[in-house]
């Protein structure tokens, strides 16, 4: 890091991320990178939140194996207080007896009730009432799961994979792009970019963070993609890298974008970051949009927001 001169730079201290932070900051799901400890697990995780933030399979999964688990619990414990306090049921084999119990419970646990099979005697009816409740505050729970889950306003936004050092103007710029993919309307979008650079000074290792500059901070309405540039010149952190150096440096690009939903009214943040590795010399994005057949509408390829071709980049040495 010899070669780079940050005396000239300001660094950015209001960051939130320390000197010596381990790994990556972000995610490039945009989540930070940060394990908490010292408090217990109950208190360490919003489950609401992170039921929320589940993606989608693992949501549906764990509803539907929660139901199945739960069911087969209750069924164990009817099978154990005795399938002769119960009526109607098919005692032609056990399997026969804990299929008809299971179903049972599954009937209570629902509220459904067919009634071919009903509890007798108090121990029986206790479970089965107790089974009820546990029913009713289950699916209550689960549908206000459900409604969080598709009310809640996101931004929708697919970053490019890697960050490309293309050239721009006289000289090279730093870009990444973005774009919606889905039917949102986005508007007042504004970005802001950090830079990390990890730094060895008289023996201790610190990670510097830098603003970068950028030629598009906000724009009105965020429709088709949106390509960031940060300029490199002598005021930027980047200024002098070669390829080499992308493969020694410990470089993190953090993004943070915010804009206005105008369907539900409310503003909406996505975050992701680009390391050293993800980061291009040498090329360009290709364009990932054009007119249709009948020059009627602007198709927007979203499976182009990675395509990109090489690049030559000027000498300023």
């Amino acid at each position: 890091m010899s070669k780079f001169n940050f005396s000239g730079l300001k660094s950015n201290k209001d960051t939130g991320f320390g000197d010596n932070f381990s790994g990556r900051f972000i995610d490039k799901n945009g989540y930070p990178n940060v394990q908490k400890r010292g408090v217990g697990i109950l208190n360490r995780y919003s489950w609401y939140h992170t039921m929320l933030n589940l993606p989608r399979w693992q949501f549906i999964a764990l509803l539907i194996s929660g139901y199945i688990v739960i069911n087969f619990i209750f069924a164990m414990i009817y099978f154990l207080i005795g399938v002769e306090h119960l009526t109607g049921i098919n005692r032609s084999s056990l399997m026969d007896e804990f299929t008809d119990v299971f179903f049972f419970s599954t009937q209570t646990f629902t509220t459904v009730g067919y009634g071919r099979i009903a509890p007798v005697g108090f121990l029986a009816s206790l479970v089965a009432t107790f089974e009820a409740f546990l029913g009713l505050l289950g699916f209550a729970i689960a549908t206000g799961l459900f409604f969080g889950r598709f009310s809640r306003p996101r931004a929708f936004l697919k970053f490019s994979d890697v960050a490309l050092i293309s050239p721009y103007k006289d000289r090279s710029g730093l870009m990444f792009r973005m774009a919606p993919f889905k039917n949102t309307s986005l508007t007042d979008a504004s970005i802001t970019v950090l830079a990390s650079f990890e730094i060895t000074e008289n023996g201790e290792t610190k990670s510097s963070f830098y603003n970068l500059k950028l030629e598009v901070t906000t724009i009105t309405s965020l429709i088709l993609n949106w390509t960031i540039v940060h300029y490199i010149d002598e005021q930027s952190p980047f200024y002098g890298l070669s390829s080499d150096d992308l493969k020694t440096i410990a470089i993190e690009i953090i993004v943070h974008v915010k804009a206005f939903d105008s369907i539900f009214s409310s503003d909406v943040v996505q975050r992701t970051s680009y390391t050293s590795q993800e980061i291009i010399y040498g090329a360009k994005f290709e364009k990932m949009y054009n007119p249709d057949e009948t020059n009627l509408f602007t198709v927007l390829h979203l499976d182009k927001i990675n395509s990109y071709f090489p690049a030559s980049l000027p000498d300023i040495s």
